[in-house]
């Protein structure tokens, strides 16, 4: 947001009625989908400061930096972590299959998915603004900001399961870890008993200072399945 807004105010500069803008911008009452940017734009394009190629390529872009922000719109933690995070993970690895009592006759809702035998639990956070108090949406940060970002990782039992996949949410790219269970839970990040008398659970913080520590984990989307059957033999 903060790169779209410097550059619509280079080309409010532009404008031959420039002060007549800033002032009715400074009063404008927005209504959706009527807004300060939508009042902008249509000024732009009257007074061909901005013509509609420019609008499409500062359209589009602004698209491929917030690809992902919709998804920090999604307030309940057990929708975003539950629905979203295990439907994404699916459309990337459709051999996964929804554990029963059939595949696993010890399962009683101890992880998410099953992949021949592999116990898989899926865990996923969005990388945040950590020193503003504000929504997610506005605290949304990009792959490439600079400013100091916090994702936590809750509940997490590694005796529940055999491999973690963790999957991290930027505005404009998502990222993959994938673990053994043993990984997780000798990794010196990992933090025992988040919640008082839940034996086995625990929780781990993944920052601006400790992500790089992870990178050996990291993997494509498009080797997951792959990284999965390896985080097992592992």
């Amino acid at each position: 947001m903060e790169r779209l807004q410097q550059e619509l105010e280079e080309l409010i500069a532009l404008l031959p009625n420039e002060r007549q803008v800033r002032d009715r911008l400074a009063n404008l009452v927005s209504v959706y989908p009527f807004n300060e940017y939508e009042y902008v734009i249509s000024n732009l394009l009257a007074m061909d400061v901005l013509d509609i190629e420019s609008y499409y390529e500062l359209r589009d872009d602004y698209i491929a930096r917030n690809l992902y922000l919709y998804i920090f719109e999604i307030s309940a933690p057990r929708t975003f972590g539950e629905s979203w995070a295990q439907g994404h993970l699916k459309g990337l690895v459709p051999d996964l299959q929804k554990p029963s009592k059939k595949l696993d006759s010890e399962y009683s809702g101890q992880y998410d998915f099953f992949l021949d035998g592999i116990k898989i639990e899926v865990k996923a956070s969005r990388a945040v603004d950590a020193d503003i108090d504000a929504p997610l949406y506005v605290k949304a940060l990009s792959s490439d900001s600079t400013k100091n970002f916090w994702m936590n990782f809750q509940q997490v039992k590694p005796g529940c399961c055999d491999v973690f996949v963790w999957i991290a949410v930027w505005r404009d790219i998502v990222r993959y870890w994938v673990l053994s269970s043993d990984e997780v839970a000798s990794h010196p990040y990992y933090s025992k008993g988040q919640h008082r008398g839940n034996i086995g659970e625990g929780q781990l913080h993944i920052r601006q200072d400790n992500i790089a520590d992870f990178i050996q984990f990291e993997v494509k989307s498009n080797r997951i399945e792959e990284a999965i059957r390896s985080a097992h033999r592992r």
